[in-house]
């Protein structure tokens, strides 16, 4: 126990579940940023939960990082919620796996240049940055070399590079890392230069910042996105109902005022939310909240996630089960990520 003590008092973390988000607007992004909490035993106290009863572990090389905001919507008391879950490492994720991989995706093929991934002939994607504001245990890059891959602003002329001479490509993607975590200015800088290259069209955005910090979505995003040529598109990742509160419905909304199209995709996750009523609730508060459901993706098989893992027998009951139970704009495509395809390959598609 003296170990845990040490590496919470390295966290500087007070175990002060904060006001609800909709009274912290006054907070900026960062703020919120710097009271991460990254002890799991400040965490499982901050739930009421015992941390000599409920199996955790310290995972140093990917460690726990959850924000305050993203705490105070789980449930206390109860070790199995599904917010929780998302977030707390336990010891079950050290079983190796050989159908498992620290690459499953296998993204090194697809690495022209550093933080360059070109796996589909129309859109690149950008390991813009190395870090996120939530550590989810179930992440396909938890593994991913960002030492080699975080290019920064001294990367980017490469990465520009290889876009200009690839007429073919019309959309760019950043990803991470969560893009988000890189401040306005840096992002304003990078719009700007990659407006120069004529045939980028769409800048799309995959982020889970404003989803676990509402405050992210501030007046100088929006007018770095909104001022520019392109059509842009934000994807956030929300996987269960619970995640969603107003202050994100408030951000959306915004974002919506200045043509900026809002998408939402999940990770199928055993214990989460691999039942109907759960899937059913999701789409329906997303698109009350003003996001559309986009992709419902099936685990992909990063060591370390088995307990997450889902069957595919499973997976189609749930697509068609979902199909009877909404309209079908409500329906997200059920997908899942192959090496070495020219796309997402559609569940029904998968023998």
């Amino acid at each position: 126990m003296d170990s845990v003590v040490i590496l919470c008092m390295i966290a500087k973390m007070k175990a002060i579940i904060p006001q609800p988000p909709l009274l912290q607007q006054s907070q900026t992004w960062q703020q919120a940023l710097s009271e991460m909490v990254t002890c799991p035993h400040t965490l499982l106290t901050m739930l009421d939960l015992d941390p000599m009863t409920v199996p955790w572990q310290w995972d140093q090389g990917f460690p726990l990082r959850v924000s305050k905001s993203f705490i105070s919507r789980m449930q206390k008391g109860n070790p199995f919620d599904p917010l929780l879950l998302q977030v707390l490492s336990t010891p079950i994720e050290s079983q190796l796996d050989k159908a498992f991989s620290c690459d499953p995706l296998e993204e090194s093929d697809y690495n022209p240049v550093p933080g360059l991934l070109h796996k589909y002939p129309s859109k690149v994607l950008l390991t813009f940055t190395s870090s996120c504001a939530i550590h989810c245990r179930y992440c396909f890059r938890r593994h991913f070399p960002y030492q080699s891959n975080n290019p920064g602003r001294k990367g980017w002329d490469s990465a520009l590079d290889y876009i200009r001479s690839h007429n073919e490509i019309v959309e760019v993607i950043l990803s991470g890392g969560d893009p988000l975590m890189a401040n306005d200015e840096s992002i304003k800088l990078f719009i700007q230069q990659l407006q120069n290259i004529p045939h980028i069209k769409i800048l799309r955005i995959h982020t889970r910042l404003p989803v676990v910090i509402p405050e992210r979505i501030n007046h100088a995003l929006i007018s770095n996105l909104s001022s520019s040529r392109f059509s842009v598109v934000l994807v956030y990742h929300i996987n269960h109902p619970n995640e969603i509160i107003s202050s994100i419905a408030q951000g959306v909304l915004r974002l919506k005022q200045h043509n900026i199209t809002v998408l939402n995709q999940s990770v199928l996750l055993k214990g989460v939310n691999d039942s109907l009523v759960c899937l059913k609730n999701l789409s329906i508060s997303l698109f009350e909240a003003g996001i559309l459901p986009y992709y419902v993706n099936l685990l992909d098989p990063v060591q370390g996630s088995k307990h997450f893992f889902v069957d595919i027998v499973k997976a189609r009951q749930l697509q068609q089960d979902l199909r009877a139970a909404l309209p079908g704009y409500l329906v997200p495509k059920f997908v899942q990520e192959m090496p070495h395809r020219l796309s997402k390959t559609a569940l029904d598609l998968i023998p």
